[in-house]
């Protein structure tokens, strides 16, 4: 079976690529959720619409849909716009924690399979200066990012600890990947 990523991002298909399954790359141009009643449901709602998109074009072939979110005392934290709404950001994160909930879907039309599932991990940041922070963001681009940083990009200037998978904070988790998609695509 023909298994599909329903995203452009380079951070997951990186990580897809570390388990060794073939796949094709398609952008699924659904239109994602920013906000739902549930702050948690975003990530869920858009890999699911991800995912449908491109299993629609594809019936016979298993797709994998993903969407990250970065939740701080109930609020979704999105891109930052420019350089000095990602400093505000990360003094916001400072010395606290947040979560990065990452939602994910496999679909396949033809078999009516449709698994749906977050995975949450929490993150703790060490308290921020002004300085680790400009110094930070001088370094990483971050623009592009949730959050307003790239853990696998001098997060340990960031970070003081996580509890979860570290491949989540970066946008897909592989422990469950690994285990369910043998099955689904040899099944």
């Amino acid at each position: 079976m023909r298994l599909f990523l329903a995203s452009e991002s380079p951070r997951r298909r990186e990580l897809l690529a570390r388990l060794g399954f073939a796949f094709e790359v398609e952008n699924s141009r659904a239109e994602e959720l920013s906000t739902a009643a549930d702050p948690r449901l975003v990530p869920l709602l858009n890999a699911e619409r991800k995912a449908a998109a491109v299993a629609a074009r594809h019936p016979d072939a298993l797709v994998l849909g993903a969407d990250t979110v970065i939740l701080h005392r109930g609020r979704i934290i999105g891109k930052p716009r420019d350089p000095a709404d990602a400093a505000a950001i990360l003094h916001a994160l400072s010395g606290d924690r947040h979560e990065v909930i990452t939602g994910l879907a496999l679909l396949c039309e033809e078999k009516q399979l449709r698994e749906v599932w977050e995975e949450t991990t929490t993150v703790q940041f060490r308290p921020l200066s002004d300085e680790t922070i400009s110094r930070y963001l001088s370094r990483v681009n971050v623009l592009d990012k949730a959050g307003a940083y790239a853990i696998q990009e001098y997060g340990d200037e960031l970070v003081e600890h996580l509890d979860g998978e570290f491949e989540n904070v970066i946008g897909l988790p592989l422990r469950r990947l690994s285990d369910r998609l043998p099955a689904l695509l040899n099944g």
